[in-house]
């Protein structure tokens, strides 16, 4: 038998029990720093998914964004999503525990945004984010993949005055990265970034699923 095989068989753990192990792990890295409990809760997660405690250093909270989000989610709001990676990765099961009984959109893929962005030569994630429009307004954004994405939700704030009530600003990458998470950073919304190229849709799955556990009643 493989030695680690061997040797977790030797004394063997439930899935709850590596999680719990692993958390544990994370707190004594000692990188809370001046988070309170609730951005801790979040950022916790977010180290856990990616393993890699230095993502905590471009970490941003912005404005009442637990507040906000917990209040969208209890009204069903719609869960927008930039990548079907993230909305494959969300548990309904989770978001429903919040009272949540709404909507997830992903347009990337749909025929009439590819279209689009063929006959405009622009990103689909921009036309993705057009054809969601009015309907981010009061909902729940999650960007882990697409900065032009979010510099269109910035114009349709500043343009259109849609207001989601949180937004997910992790997207990944190395062209319209940085400013993409500047602009939004500029403006007074509710939600979480995460500053220079890191990101990615993982990311943005467990920063919401970690606020859905700031329910009260929640796991």
């Amino acid at each position: 038998m493989a030695a680690v095989m061997r040797q977790f068989l030797s004394n063997p753990m439930t899935g709850e029990e590596v999680e719990r192990a692993s958390f544990e792990r994370i707190d004594r890295y000692d990188v809370r720093g001046g988070l309170d409990d609730d951005q801790w809760a979040v950022a916790r997660r977010m180290v856990h998914t990616c393993a890699d405690p230095s993502i905590l250093r471009p970490l941003r909270f912005r404005g009442d964004w637990k507040e906000r989000g917990l209040e969208a989610l209890a009204g069903g709001c719609t869960v927008y999503c930039d990548s079907n990676m993230i909305r494959s990765g969300l548990s309904r099961q989770r978001l429903e525990r919040t009272g949540w009984n709404g909507e997830i959109l992903c347009h990337v893929a749909d025929p009439d945004v590819a279209a689009a962005s063929r006959e405009t030569g622009l990103p689909r994630s921009i036309h993705a984010v057009r054809k969601a429009g009015r309907r981010l307004d009061g909902g729940i954004a999650l960007f882990g993949n697409a900065p032009l994405g979010l510099a269109e939700l910035c114009r349709l704030v500043v343009e259109e005055g849609i207001r989601p009530a949180l937004v997910v600003a992790f997207p990944v990458g190395f062209v319209h990265v940085r400013e993409s998470k500047a602009e939004f950073l500029g403006m007074d919304l509710p939600g979480i970034a995460l500053q220079g190229l890191r990101g990615g849709s993982p990311l943005a799955v467990a920063a919401l699923h970690a606020l859905c556990g700031l329910k009260k009643g929640s796991d």
